[in-house]
């Protein structure tokens, strides 16, 4: 198998490219060597990829799906499913498709399940059913998966807001902690600001950071619908502008370091331990306690349909529940006081 050679680009690193399906690849590292160890695993793959289903171990099974998919779909998603190509056992991957059974599969989800959340073991058996799917289709599984737990959101009350947006104020998560709760942003959203997203005083949110296999990448929204335009109150606007131009991003912190600040940020304001993406549920809960139809609520989140937003989103703040419940037992209380 003849290998490329690695060419040095007048900065210095070494780009390679590959032919794969009459297809060029191209990628550039910082040493040879690194190239063209690249370039050997993609021709690998190529030769895998011509083995018949059957002559395939279930990790070149996965291997094959996931190449397949690398140009279509995020590099955060492809990252994300070699990241769940890594929770099945290297004694499992190594079975070769033609012995592959339903009881060896059962027997490795119950090894997983010892260790791992049903949300994951999931993830993995959906890839491996996808796989199947593919390049296998008469292969069905009907494997018996652990039960879903059930999510309950996480809300802030209002006291737990007003105490967190005092205690940001001054500090660098300030401006991530209002995009936030006020505007409904996500955190990859908030990290892909740039400088063109401001529009007078609309935000364009059209892209978002993600983590792929070599770090950052901006890419697009997470779907069609998320990409939206949000009017800028005139608080957040002024922290925007104050904010220092080294670049194209209006925020200069890390996914992690927003997670940590946010985490100093709860306990320095006293309220429980809060995720960042909570701040999210706020905003949704303060809408949908405004009485603002579930349209524009998309709208402004971004979701594509109300499905997450009737599922996960649909949660009154515990203030509205002592309204209700305050209301209920007046109303009982008077009635059944009448009748004695």
């Amino acid at each position: 198998m003849k290998l490329p050679e690695p060419k040095q680009l007048p900065s210095g690193k070494w780009h390679v490219q590959v032919m794969v399906q009459g297809r060029r690849m191209g990628k550039t590292f910082r040493t040879k060597e690194e190239a063209s160890y690249w370039a050997a695993g993609i021709k690998t793959k190529c030769r895998e990829a011509e083995k018949s289903p059957r002559d395939m171990t279930v990790g070149e099974l996965l291997d094959r799906y996931i190449m397949s998919k690398d140009s279509v779909l995020s590099p955060s998603t492809i990252a994300g499913y070699k990241q769940i190509r890594r929770n099945w056992t290297k004694s499992f991957t190594q079975i070769r498709l033609a012995d592959l059974t339903q009881e060896r599969v059962q027997r490795q989800i119950n090894l997983m399940a010892k260790t791992k959340s049903p949300k994951s073991i999931r993830n993995a058996h959906g890839l491996l059913t996808a796989a199947l799917a593919e390049f296998w289709p008469e292969k069905v599984l009907r494997t018996t998966l652990p039960q879903k737990r059930r999510y309950e959101a996480a809300i802030p009350s209002q006291k737990d807001i007003v105490c967190l947006a005092a205690a940001a104020e001054g500090r660098p998560i300030e401006l991530p902690f209002l995009l936030a709760v006020w505007m409904g942003l996500r955190v990859s959203e908030i990290r892909g600001l740039t400088w063109d997203c401001i529009e007078g005083d609309t935000l364009h949110i059209k892209q978002a950071m993600v983590y792929g296999e070599d770090g950052p990448v901006l890419k697009g929204t997470k779907t069609y619908s998320g990409d939206r335009r949000i009017r800028i109150p005139p608080r957040i606007l002024a922290l925007i502008r104050q904010q220092p131009r080294r670049d194209a991003y209006i925020i200069h912190m890390s996914g992690r370091a927003i997670y940590k600040a946010f985490v100093r940020l709860c306990k320095a304001s006293g309220v429980q331990h809060y995720r960042f993406h909570d701040l999210r549920h706020m905003q949704a809960s303060v809408m949908l306690a405004l009485g603002i139809p579930d349209k524009y609520a998309m709208e402004r989140m971004g979701h594509a349909s109300p499905n997450m937003l009737k599922m996960v989103y649909q949660h009154t703040m515990q203030e509205t529940r002592e309204q209700v419940a305050d209301m209920v037992d007046d109303y009982f209380s008077a009635l059944l006081s009448k009748e004695q």
